[in-house]
């Protein structure tokens, strides 16, 4: 395996907010898992929805993103990939709604999260 390919794993596809020079676009993006915030539990997204606050988001004709750049979606459900959590593991299901997830922290329209464990509930199995 070359370095290129070893690089090409640790990317994942996002819904990704920005605005430069006072424009605001959205556009799907490819992002290195080295760029996702801080967190103690990373998890691959199953599922997210689009609500009228993402839409609002992803059009930018409300105020809701507060900084960019900015993957929106205000919940999501998947499987932790890695966690140093107390209360979760690799492989457990959950759930996360709220929090400013998609406002003030990336949301759940993209491939993969890094997220707060406390802002997570657990899926029952």
């Amino acid at each position: 395996m070359t370095s290129n390919q070893k690089d090409e794993k640790k990317m994942f596809k996002s819904l990704l907010i920005s605005k430069m020079y006072g424009r605001h676009s959205a556009q799907i993006a490819e992002i290195a898992e080295s760029e996702l915030p801080q967190g103690d539990v990373e998890v691959n997204v199953d599922c997210s929805s689009i609500n009228y606050k993402d839409a609002l988001a992803i059009t930018g004709r409300g105020p809701i993103v507060r900084h960019f750049p900015m993957v929106p979606g205000i919940d999501f459900a998947g499987t932790v990939s890695a966690s140093s959590h107390p209360e979760y593991q690799t492989g457990d299901k959950v759930l996360l709604t709220g929090w400013g997830v998609g406002e003030k922290h990336w949301g759940g329209l993209s491939e993969k999260a890094r997220v707060k464990g406390d802002w997570l509930t657990p899926l029952p199995a």
